[in-house]
């Protein structure tokens, strides 16, 4: 474990090599099987996230063993009161949107009473009790502030978005999810024990990497959805205040949206970005972006038509030597087994090394 965080604490120094998250096994994203039950029950959410972490102990990888509590995009909203659904095979999805009084009391509620809350600290329970030490415990889904915006007041938070003076209800209700942003993820911190300025994130995956100068990952799904003035105006913003008192975020978004990946990357506060569909972008322009604001691309990477294994590595590593960028890669392409993961690891160390 040591190592690898050294190597990691190496890597945020701009020494040695990129990091890559071999998985230990095919398999979705978002293990979906039972999860209803497996929401509403935190014994049966850490035995499904222990086991997957558990493969990656042993396993020739750059990526920390880690667990969270899955509980999707609901996390924050759900906590502030917002209702949500658990429908069959799928992540949890949002209930109706809330009124703009229920919204206002929501700012103001004591989320540590709410049920998603105790959730969350009863997963944290049985981790520290099951005395895993090889495997950390890591921060559940936060959204970003115009995504839980988003959440708790629906579609017409658009054309809210419209009349986005500093006296509109826009601004109002921003401020309110800022303020449950902030609070959740000090509270969800406060229960992991971890420092405010750093931490480990898997982002959803059972492999984390420790980040040394960046307490806080957000997502900013629904910005793709505005122009880039309006991004620059009402959002950036925000995203700031949001990441600021962390000493930076991890950033997450969804969809293809040049522009939005370069206003994002161009922050000082953002020390990485993960694309939802990296297929979408050219390979070559967003490492070329990322050298030149000194942020990190830490997501997954899409082949090329039959690609092997040995040349998506060597394709991809030789772009990022030639650009000069940063990367955490979370390779679409790779072996099943534990010898040629291994060989996978040092060539791409190998190839990003400086």
């Amino acid at each position: 474990m040591e190592n690898k965080i050294e190597l990691h604490r190496r890597f945020w120094k701009g020494n040695g090599p990129g990091l890559i998250l071999i998985p230990p096994f095919k398999e979705e994203l978002y293990d979906l099987n039972d999860y209803p039950a497996r929401f509403r029950n935190p014994q049966l959410m850490w035995k499904s996230e222990i086991r997957r972490a558990r493969a990656v102990i042993d396993w020739p990888t750059d990526g920390i063993p880690t667990v969270r509590p899955n509980l999707g995009v609901v996390t924050i909203p759900g906590m502030a009161g917002q209702t949500y659904e658990t429908p069959p095979d799928s992540m949890p999805w949002p209930g109706k949107p809330l009124d703009k009084d229920s919204i206002k009391a929501a700012g103001i509620n004591d989320i540590t009473q709410s049920d998603l809350y105790r959730l969350i600290s009863d997963f944290y329970k049985i981790h520290t009790e099951s005395n895993e030490k090889l495997v950390i415990p890591y921060l559940p889904d936060t959204q970003g502030v115009f995504d839980i915006a988003h959440l708790l007041y629906g579609d017409e938070i658009f054309y809210e978005v419209l009349d986005g003076g500093e006296q509109s209800w826009f601004m109002e209700l921003m401020e309110i999810s800022l303020g449950l942003y902030l609070k959740a993820t000090r509270e969800c911190k406060a229960l992991l024990n971890e420092n405010q300025n750093t931490m480990v994130h898997g982002h959803g995956t059972e492999q984390g990497v420790y980040f040394p100068d960046c307490g806080v990952r957000i997502a900013e799904d629904t910005a793709i959805l505005l122009s880039p003035e309006m991004i620059e105006e009402l959002i950036i913003p925000f995203v700031k205040r949001s990441v600021e008192p962390f000493r930076g975020g991890f950033l997450h978004f969804c969809g293809h949206h040049p522009t939005i990946f370069s206003q994002f990357s161009a922050l000082s506060e953002i020390k990485a970005i993960d694309l939802g569909n990296p297929e979408k972008y050219d390979l070559r322009w967003l490492l070329e972006r990322c050298a030149e604001t000194d942020t990190v691309l830490y997501s997954r990477v899409a082949e090329e038509p039959g690609e092997s294994w040995k040349k998506y590595i060597k394709r991809i590593g030789s772009l990022v030597r030639s650009t000069g960028a940063r990367v955490i890669l979370r390779p679409k392409v790779f072996p099943d087994n534990t010898i040629e993961c291994k060989e996978m690891q040092e060539l791409w160390h190998q190839i990003t090394s400086w």
